[in-house]
């Protein structure tokens, strides 16, 4: 431990070196640091000794990093970043600064897990917590900042509304499923395969006889098949290679992307019935819960 603590350089010093290398300039990263010249430049000296390496080359009136320093200060700015988000992480537990989210299950697994790095990256220091539920919640009721919800803002009067995504709805299934028959060609066509029925038991959701209605077919024509009550099981299904089912775009796109889902024809369902991100509109929105719905609306 001994040797560690005289070969590892202080954590302030690698503060300074990362301001002034990032700046090329010593009384830049005084300014910065709020500390004088005469300070910064000791510390570098002080760094530069301890490690047997010159950092900078001074030159009249700036400095700029030497091969080695900008190695250095590669390093030592990813390490700096690491230790901030540690920090930052753990001061979120301390002091509670947790953001919960109310979505639906398929929400969760297929929209906002996906993109769980993006958000700890963009917002290290936020503990956020996802809550879902079969059916919509009362946010206000359960002291819940935040919720995506499918529908009709003039539906929830008690809400402020931003839009996060269109209702865009078209058939899918997995290559395995579509191995065993010819692609469809038209809509139609998709009346002889294996459907696979979404029944949510709390929010209502577009059918297979809406689907086909769209596309001009009649609903009596539409046939019976696996029922299931969960959007997740529904695409779990498609991937064991049970049938075909609609998919939601803005939740399977990236199935789609990756070839674990397969788009089925080109007829597409818009409903006009867009997804939401939704807060109480009597309620303040605290600075992290404003700052998680901007983020979550920046993904559109």
């Amino acid at each position: 431990m001994d040797t560690l603590r005289h070969l590892l350089p202080s954590l302030g010093s690698l503060v300074v070196f990362e301001a002034a290398g990032r700046l090329s300039s010593f009384s830049g990263a005084g300014r910065e640091l709020r500390m004088s010249q005469a300070a910064v430049s000791y510390a570098i000296a002080k760094l530069e000794d301890q490690i047997g390496s010159a950092l900078f080359l001074r030159e009249y009136r700036r400095v700029r990093l030497t091969e080695a320093g900008q190695r250095f200060h590669a390093d030592v700015t990813i390490g700096l970043s690491h230790i901030q988000r540690s920090a930052q992480s753990l001061r979120a537990v301390a002091t509670g600064s947790h953001v919960t989210l109310a979505c639906s299950t398929a929400f969760a697994a297929y929209w906002m897990v996906p993109r769980m790095e993006e958000f700890r990256a963009a917002l290290p220091d936020i503990d956020l917590r996802i809550q879902t539920s079969d059916r919509d919640l009362d946010l206000v009721g359960e002291g819940i900042p935040l919720g995506v919800r499918g529908g009709f803002p003039g539906d929830w009067p008690h809400y402020d509304s931003a839009v996060l995504a269109a209702e865009e709805i078209y058939p899918v299934c997995s290559a395995g499923y579509l191995g065993k028959q010819p692609k469809p060609a038209k809509p139609a066509d998709l009346l002889g395969l294996k459907l696979i029925h979404l029944e949510e038991p709390f929010r209502s959701a577009t059918t297979w006889a809406d689907w086909f209605a769209a596309a001009g077919i009649a609903r009596r024509q539409v046939p019976k098949g696996l029922s299931i009550n969960d959007y997740v099981l529904v695409v779990q299904a498609m991937i064991e290679g049970q049938g075909v089912a609609l998919g939601w775009h803005h939740l399977i796109g990236g199935l789609v992307e990756k070839g674990i889902l397969v788009r089925l024809t080109d007829q597409r369902l818009t409903t006009g019935k867009d997804f939401h991100v939704i807060w109480p509109r009597e309620a303040r929105l605290s600075s992290e819960a404003a700052r998680v719905r901007d983020w979550l609306l920046a993904q559109r």
